[in-house]
């Protein structure tokens, strides 16, 4: 199914289908799961919000106007539940306003490194980062989202995004080179 299949799921869950509602479910529930999860490490915690966040999509389908992807309204709904559900768990200690503004135009670079081998030493460098780095680099690379995309999920601007990025990747290229060299 395509974003026009998704948009016209919601404009039927809109007019109260609950047949569209399973549909649309089933089109995004793995994708965003996984997203979820990835965040929560906890697939409990990830199903509630998983649930809550299809439960929103059924009250606010009417409310969707079309001026992003249906899918970035999705990650977004589920973006903002998860980091709620973070807040109340862990304070939060970001302070974006400190980084510069640096541009990063490559989200691509980091795809190659997603292999067998180093797929473990991938996965515990990302647990490593800041929320909002993880998240930039989760949306970006693993659900192949635009930078433009990611900056309506994340209620923020494209540059901040960037800047988000450039860091999430240094932070990384550290990390593995830590692991490649045995430090860690």
């Amino acid at each position: 199914m395509s974003e026009q299949d998704g948009a016209q799921l919601l404009k039927m869950i809109g007019d109260g289908n609950e047949r569209a509602m399973a549909d649309f479910y089933r089109l995004y529930e793995k994708r965003l799961h996984r997203f979820i999860f990835i965040k929560l490490n906890d697939f409990h915690e990830a199903s509630d919000i998983l649930n809550e966040t299809f439960l929103e999509v059924w009250r606010s389908a009417k409310k969707f106007e079309g001026r992003s992807k249906v899918s970035t309204w999705l990650f977004g709904i589920a973006y903002y539940k998860t980091m709620d559900r973070l807040r109340k768990n862990k304070p939060v200690l970001i302070d974006e306003d400190n980084f510069p503004e640096i541009v990063d135009e490559t989200p691509n670079a980091m795809a190659c490194m997603l292999n067998d081998e180093q797929g473990h030493q991938v996965k515990h460098c990302l647990e490593t980062l800041k929320d909002a780095h993880r998240s930039v680099m989760e949306l970006a690379f693993f659900e192949d989202m635009a930078y433009s995309d990611i900056a309506k999920i994340v209620d923020c601007p494209e540059n901040t995004v960037k800047t988000r990025m450039f860091h999430a990747k240094q932070a990384m290229k550290h990390c593995l080179q830590g692991l490649m060299r045995g430090r860690l």
